[in-house]
């Protein structure tokens, strides 16, 4: 059963780090693209970053470019997000998610309709 969980949310004050983790079971997630997003409230699900198989390629969103990076551990089928200098409007719920049936794993994917396995979510809140 494949499954998503991700960890590390919580609340910072504007200018502080956190990493999320997401944590993949079921598959070897190495072989796969994974990504993160974030939807704060009354908005859209929004690209935040995305890394490639085995990692060799990255994308972020304009918004957090300069601040954030992904990463991933295949011995640990784990993806991270290292978020620095934490905005107020970074505020949202964050979600992990990775596409198993990609057709070029070696891509960065960045829209939601390419990824088809999710998880539940973590949420940032970042006071000002």
């Amino acid at each position: 059963q494949v499954q998503l969980v991700e960890s590390g949310g919580g609340l910072v004050q504007a200018g502080g780090s956190l990493r999320l983790s997401c944590a993949a079971s079921g598959r070897t997630f190495s072989r796969y693209p994974m990504g993160w997003f974030r939807q704060a409230p009354g908005k859209e699900r929004d690209f935040v970053a995305g890394v490639s198989q085995g990692g060799a390629s990255k994308r972020y969103g304009d918004s957090v470019k300069g601040r954030f990076t992904i990463s991933r551990d295949g011995g640990k089928n784990t993806v991270y997000l290292q978020m620095n200098s934490l905005k107020p409007e970074d505020t949202a719920i964050y979600y992990c998610a990775a596409d198993l049936g990609a057709r070029d794993p070696s891509r960065v994917l960045t829209t939601i309709d390419e990824y088809d396995y999710w998880g539940q979510g973590t949420q940032v809140t970042v006071s000002s």
